[in-house]
């Protein structure tokens, strides 16, 4: 496992390059035309100050061609300007959306491509994600802001030349926007770890917001009456999260008001500079007014955009950096395929897991066989490590110390996507997918996502016909009432829908069943799962073993083998009779619930 951590970014320069060349690599044309029509649009204004001067040159020595030149230029000038502004927001507009599809897709693939789970559940990783979600909305407009910036450059360029043609000493004009710049690409830096620091509160603060505002938790939060408590929490929380923010802009406003302070002042003395020491004709004056004026427009422009620039284009730049070099390092060197089928079955060998970020162990020093063919129950009380297990034979995290075999080959050996493509199954926390009733069903093996056969398959065998035959047009029904004729479906419908979703993959080498139940019925349950285990005793050519973890003995008790977990430990394993027999952990725990049912 990657030792990289989010601290650990990639410097400003080199992820800005890399940002720019995934957008290059996007839409190459598009982005040249972008960027050669933003400077096009920039040379009519930058201009203004040459065409005032000569038409003031041209009436103070009564030279009409001159005149009529500097009339031509600055009549042309204005709507020059619009023509190349218009064309470059369209062609703008149109490199902007299809760059937003490109790098949301990118950043979808890159989460999606990492084989751990690792990033959906470490808090740091979280709140740097979090915020590379939103800054992703926003990239598109950093290539405009990129471009604009370039822009702004060049008329700072021109003016700055027009200075000098009065006299070399007013180019110091420019030295003197230099604190300004400065100020303005440290500002949003420190405004920005002030916000990253603030990211845990504000995620709690929206979470808060949610929990009070959305439906599914809308009848717990009025029964039990907690929505003022949500309300007044969600505050303090982002009151916690603004105050750093607040006070690291108050204090980047003060310097930036000296910075601007300062060039004010500079500004004024290059005036009576070229007025009186430089003495310059009325139109050097008139060009120093005029470019003095606009170099102060266009360094204000330059570092708004370089703030912009610098608090989201390098920062949206080196998270997104960060996240390419984290899934990079996350990539698997696997030299082993995966089998056609079990012959020797999945050997646990002194397995310990402890999650990222944390010392505690909740798996520790477990060996176990599981053999082919068979049908493996887990066991425990909440917290003895029960999903976790699943989550490691799903490959979702590879063991702190020990190995997972399958036939005798290290699982962290064979990659990720081949291994989880010879998976099924269903869990407790299933995922909704509001699609239609077919395709909710069918993304459980995506070649065959549009089998209708294969999908009725999997819903016969997950026992959701009913549900099926109740939905208004059959697998055809738009899932989730809020979208144009979508079904409202019940937790125990989604259920079934999900359970039917785990079943799409006829042979799998490892049937999970994490739970996946547990809005249904004891005896449904039960009944649904002798289903399975009758099958899988019927003989697979694949030597498929079935992993299900259930609270429910009656069910857990047709397993052909019981592995019972306790505090992070295998401590029994045998079949139901001869675990009883033993009188346990597991009798134990039979007993205690055997009671309730009397």
């Amino acid at each position: 496992m990657s030792s990289k951590t989010p601290d650990d970014l990639p410097p400003g320069l080199s992820s800005m390059w890399r940002a720019v060349r995934r957008g290059y690599e996007a839409e190459p044309r598009l982005l040249l035309a972008s960027f050669g029509l933003s400077l096009l649009a920039a040379l009519p204004d930058a201009l203004l100050a040459l065409w005032l001067k000569l038409l003031a040159d041209g009436v103070e020595g009564q030279r009409r061609g001159l005149m009529l030149a500097a009339a031509v230029g600055l009549g042309l000038s204005t709507p020059a300007t619009w023509f190349l502004r218009v064309m470059s927001g369209r062609v703008q507009r149109f490199f902007r959306d299809r760059l937003t599809i490109a790098l949301e897709s990118h950043v979808a693939h890159l989460q999606a491509s990492v084989a751990s789970i690792e990033h959906h559940e470490r808090p740091e990783y979280l709140n740097r994600l979090a915020m590379l979600r939103d800054q992703v909305f926003v990239l598109d407009h950093i290539f405009m802001s990129m471009f604009s910036t370039c822009g702004w450059f060049l008329r700072l360029g021109v003016t700055v030349a027009l200075l000098v043609s009065i006299h070399p000493a007013l180019a110091l004009l420019a030295v003197v926007a230099v604190p300004t710049v400065l100020t303005a690409t440290w500002r949003p830096g420190v405004e920005r770890a002030a916000q990253e620091q603030a990211a845990p509160f504000n995620r709690l603060a929206r979470h808060l917001f949610v929990t009070a505002t959305s439906a599914p938790p809308g009848k717990e939060v009025r029964v039990t009456g907690i929505g003022g408590r949500l309300a007044a929490r969600r505050r303090d929380e982002w009151e916690r999260g603004y105050r750093p923010v607040a006070a690291a802009r108050w204090q980047s406003a003060l310097w930036h008001t000296v910075a601007w302070a300062t060039f004010g002042i500079g500004f004024v003395g290059a005036v009576a500079f070229a007025a009186t020491g430089a003495h310059a004709t009325a139109g050097g004056v008139l060009l120093v007014l005029a470019a003095g004026s606009r170099l102060s427009a266009y360094v204000a422009a330059t570092v708004g955009e370089i703030g912009f620039l610098r608090g989201f284009w390098l920062e949206g730049s080196r998270r997104l950096a960060w996240l390419e070099d984290y899934a990079a390092a996350q990539g698997e060197h696997a030299d082993a395929a995966v089998p056609d089928r079990l012959a020797e079955g999945i050997l646990l060998e002194h397995v310990s897991f402890a999650y990222p970020g944390t010392d505690r162990l909740v798996l520790e020093d477990v060996s176990l066989r599981l053999e082919p063919g068979t049908v493996v129950a887990v066991v425990g009380e909440n917290g003895a490590g029960k999903t976790t297990l699943v989550k490691l034979l799903c490959r979702l995290y590879r063991p702190t110390s020990g190995r997972i075999l399958v036939d005798g080959v290290d699982l962290a050996r064979m990659p990720a996507d081949a291994w989880r493509a010879r998976l099924a199954g269903a869990f407790q926390d299933f995922f909704r997918f509001e699609f239609r009733a077919r395709h909710s069903v069918g993304v459980g093996d995506v070649p065959r996502l549009e089998d209708e056969p294969a999908v009725a398959a999997a819903v016969d065998r997950a026992g959701a016909v009913e549900v099926v035959s109740r939905l208004s047009d059959g697998l055809e029904t738009q899932l989730g009432p809020t979208w144009p004729g979508g079904a409202e479906v019940s937790f125990g419908q989604w259920q079934r829908l999900a359970l039917a979703r785990g079943f799409m993959r006829d042979r799998p080498l490892l049937l999970v069943l994490d739970e996946p139940t547990a809005a249904l019925d004891a005896e449904t349950e039960h009944a649904l799962f002798e289903r399975y285990a009758a099958a899988a005793r019927a003989g697979d050519p694949a030597g498929r073993i079935t992993i299900l973890v259930s609270h429910r003995f009656s069910t857990v008790r047709m397993a052909d083998r019981i592995v019972v977990l306790d505090g992070s430990r295998v401590v029994e394993v045998g079949a139901h009779d001869e675990l009883m027999a033993r009188g346990g952990a597991y009798a134990e725990l039979y007993g205690i619930q055997a009671a309730s049912y009397r």
